[in-house]
């Protein structure tokens, strides 16, 4: 099949992974008239229970990644640390969107931030760490405080330390336990904000409103839109996405993670070849899910509206919540303005996305207020 075909409904899509994010897109496909194969090495995994097919392998079993990649239409991805022997596999039986190229450089820090400053986007200045004498370097030329993070496999503040004095040094490097790492300069920023945007192999590009977001213990906790910045700051984000989207030759979702500095610049923090935590809220918010403008996009259909209809919010549910026996849905949901996505997760621990909550405002505002109150609610036991 050409890098160029258009995907009709009716045809299968492959997702790589099983995650929530995939079981989404799964269910934005399905809906969408697709049928849906999932290959992961996880089984009874939230988008294996609503799949047309689940194919439980390891991705480093390329006989079974060809095979599978032989049976769709086209493979795309819910997370990226894929290995990239295993897109190549699928690519030699289906069209890949995005392309595993996009991946490699993605799923490593190094290899992206690298990617960024070559091609002149804003990001904050960084040195690569092998060896403590790489950190001492990095501490004399970006000085304290600092970000020392694992190049690869990082997530959800997974793999990084923050510096703030030499005592700080040793131990953070001890962290990396032998892993290639990356310290990044302390950037003073006011807010944390994501843009998602979609590309087709036409180059037709567009994005949904910036959503500002905001965590806790490094994971995401609530996710608003619009953002509460200047649109000349909206305006250059969605530029900076745009152009990154360009430079990748992304086909398919591409989320640009950026920091908002206390001096107005926009940095961009990190890349996500995907649907995104934050993007949630357009579920409810936008007449086109992120999920499904990921499917138009590597599908070669034309890209959807991504306006909001109105302002909203996202609240994560993290599995603390049920530590004192099953939240209080009908509580939650007594606002007729909140929307209530589960994952399918047999088992709740501490700090494991659940599902989540949205909700809907006449601004940002009175969305994150609902959203949080709803949220509260959870715990008023029956």
């Amino acid at each position: 099949m050409s890098p160029t075909s258009v995907i009709l409904p009716g045809a299968t899509i492959g997702i790589l992974g099983s995650g929530q994010l995939g079981r989404m897109l799964a269910i934005a496909a399905k809906q969408m008239g697709y049928r849906v194969a999932i290959f992961s090495p996880e089984a009874d995994s939230p988008a294996g229970d609503v799949a047309d097919r689940d194919v439980v392998a390891r991705y480093d079993d390329l006989d079974a990644v060809r095979a599978f990649a032989q049976s769709v239409d086209v493979v795309t991805f819910e997370f990226e640390n894929v290995p990239s022997a295993a897109t190549a596999a699928a690519a030699e039986r289906a069209p890949v969107r995005p392309d595993g190229r996009v991946l490699h450089i993605t799923q490593q820090r190094l290899r992206e931030k690298g990617f960024l400053l070559e091609r002149g986007f804003p990001v904050t200045p960084f040195r690569r760490v092998v060896a403590l004498r790489d950190l001492e370097a990095a501490l004399r030329d970006l000085g304290l405080p600092g970000v020392l993070k694992t190049a690869s496999f990082g997530y959800d503040g997974k793999g990084q330390t923050m510096l703030r004095s030499a005592r700080d040094v040793a131990p953070a490097f001890a962290g990396l336990k032998g892993a290639e790492g990356i310290y990044e300069a302390f950037v003073d920023f006011e807010k944390e904000i994501s843009v998602v945007g979609a590309r087709t192999f036409t180059g037709a590009f567009q994005a949904f409103p910036v959503f500002e977001n905001t965590h806790a213990h490094h994971i995401l906790d609530v996710t608003f839109a619009p953002a509460a910045i200047s649109a000349a700051q909206t305006a250059e984000a969605t530029r900076i996405a745009a152009g990154i989207l360009e430079a990748l030759e992304v086909v398919g979702l591409l989320t640009v993670e950026m920091f908002v500095a206390r001096d107005g610049r926009i940095l961009v923090n990190e890349l996500a070849p995907r649907t995104h935590n934050s993007g949630h809220l357009t579920l409810d918010a936008c007449p086109t899910s992120q999920f499904e403008q990921q499917l138009r996009a590597v599908c070669g259909l034309p890209l959807g509206d991504a306006a909001l209809h109105k302002p909203a919010a996202m609240a994560n549910l993290l599995g603390h919540l049920w530590e004192g026996g099953e939240p209080n849905w009908r509580a939650a949901l007594e606002d007729p303005a909140v929307k209530l996505h589960l994952y399918g997760k047999a088992e709740a621990r501490v700090g494991r996305k659940m599902g989540h909550l949205n909700a809907l405002g006449g601004d940002a505002q009175e969305a994150v207020r609902r959203v949080l109150q709803a949220r509260d609610r959870l715990a008023a036991r029956l």
